[in-house]
This record gives C-alpha cells, sequence and structure tokens, in this order.
C-alpha cells in the first residue's frame, strides 16, 4: 500500500518526538481528510439541485419517517443531529421552494409539523437514488467483507467517543 500524507506526517512526529506516540493519526488524520473528500464528492447532486448543505439531511428524515412525511422541528433536530435553530434555517429555505410545508400538528394546536410536499418526495426519491448509487462507487475499492469490517469498526469507534458513554 502506497504511503499517505498522513502516514509521512507520523513519521515526522516519530523522527522529531520519538518520546511520543503518533500513530493515532494514522486515524483520525485519514477520517479528517476522508470526511473532506467525501462531502466535494457527494456534494455535487445536492448543488445541483440548488440545495444548501444539510437541506437534503432534513428532506432525507422527513421520507425516511414514512407517511406522511412529516415531523415535528425537535424531532427533526434530533434526526438530523443539528439544533432546533438550523432546521428553522433549512426549513425556510426549503418551504420557500414548495419542498416541505408547515401544518399545524392535530393532536397540539400550538405545534407545527414540518411535512415533505409532493415535489419534496420526487426530489427527495431521485436524490437519494444518485446519492446511494455515489456513495457505492466511493467504497467500491473495498470487498464486501471490508466494507462490513470498516462499518463495524467506525461503529465501534463512534460508540468509543461518544460522551455519554465515557467514564
Amino acid at each position: 500500500m502506497q504511503a499517505d500524507a498522513i502516514a509521512a506526517i507520523v513519521e515526522q512526529w516519530k523522527r522529531e518526538r520519538p518520546d511520543l506516540d503518533p500513530t493515532p493519526m494514522l486515524v483520525i488524520g485519514r477520517l479528517f481528510r476522508l470526511t473532506d473528500a467525501l462531502d466535494q464528492q457527494l456534494r455535487p447532486p445536492f448543488a445541483a439541485a440548488k440545495l444548501g448543505n444539510g437541506d437534503f439531511d432534513v428532506l432525507a428524515a422527513l421520507r425516511r419517517a414514512g407517511e406522511p412525511y412529516a415531523l415535528s422541528a425537535g424531532e427533526l433536530s434530533r434526526t438530523v443531529m443539528v439544533t432546533t435553530g438550523a432546521i428553522t434555517k433549512r426549513v425556510d429555505r426549503l418551504e420557500a421552494r414548495d419542498l416541505v410545508a408547515r401544518t399545524v400538528a392535530e393532536t397540539d394546536s400550538r405545534g407545527r409539523l414540518i411535512t415533505l410536499t409532493a415535489e419534496g418526495v420526487a426530489l427527495t426519491d431521485e436524490l437519494i437514488a444518485v446519492h446511494l448509487d455515489n456513495q457505492r462507487q466511493l467504497v467500491a475499492g473495498l470487498s464486501e467483507d471490508e466494507q462490513a469490517q470498516l462499518a463495524d469498526l467506525l461503529a465501534r469507534l463512534a460508540l468509543s467517543t461518544d460522551p455519554a458513554r465515557r467514564t
């Protein structure tokens, strides 16, 4: 396997500070670089659809919720893992494009639901197919077993870094 920039950085730190173990950079540094690279390669279809960063996340969360494709701002915030303020901004943009609508909750007239419109469902269904195909191409360099192993390892890493689980 060809050395990458992160491996070179680790070797430099080993040389300059032999008293320290820089090997965690092999994981963390590569994850940061991959995040940037993946974002650049996955973003174009959303940009072509004139969606801002995070807008597709809202559309996808609503579509995944199943019919009637509606969630409260709080539910969206928890699902998309951003603040309700960020959700409000995204919903404002999507509502202006008639991809979502705000409706009154049946069980609480003070509550509001964000609901996908028919146009929002169609766009989300179109983009998720493209998005999954892009993701499939990006991991095609790994066998199915390697993809499963990496997914498991990343899940374990995510759990080990969760502040709620740290003691």
